[in-house]
């Protein structure tokens, strides 16, 4: 395994680990407050793209990775849908991707397991959203790895 992506690997698990295991602290939030943080992250993950890297499996090499979401709507429950153009490699595909979105204290994290993807094959991720950057794992198949980026006004968006 090369250092690089180790180093990685391990932001990446103190990242995600961090908040879930509770160092914001802090009460359930009441419905008010749940409501008020979700319409907030639906407004600021519309319009806009998720620009970033992505890796392969332990590899270091930085694959660039393109998602503009139009918009985040919440179906009921915890489950969401990102209406989302996804560029990776040569594929370019814009669909409705529907996902879990769970809560780490105020932080959201989109929770995907085994979902089809059309154009694209069955996925697997977690993608912590904070501020204007992302970071997750991601899995297809048998194959998977890590992505992050910054998440920027889409200027095409209306």
């Amino acid at each position: 395994m090369r250092h690089g992506s180790s180093l990685l690997k391990a932001s990446l698990v103190f990242l995600l680990s961090a908040p879930i295991a509770g160092c914001g602290g802090g009460d359930a939030p009441t419905e008010a407050e749940r409501e008020a943080r979700e319409e907030a992250f639906r407004q600021s993950m519309s319009g806009v793209v998720l620009e970033g890297f992505f890796t392969v499996g332990d590899g270091a090499e930085l694959r660039k990775e393109r998602y503009e979401i139009s918009k985040v709507s919440k179906l009921g429950g915890d489950i969401w849908v990102f209406q989302a153009r996804i560029q990776y490699g040569s594929r370019d595909v814009t669909v409705p991707v529907p996902v879990r979105m769970e809560w780490a204290g105020d932080t959201p994290v989109l929770s995907l397991t085994e979902v089809a993807i059309p154009g694209l094959g069955t996925f697997t991720a977690r993608v912590l959203f904070y501020d204007e950057e992302y970071v997750g794992v991601w899995r297809h198949g048998e194959v998977g790895g890590l992505h992050f980026g910054q998440i920027v006004p889409d200027p095409n968006s209306e």
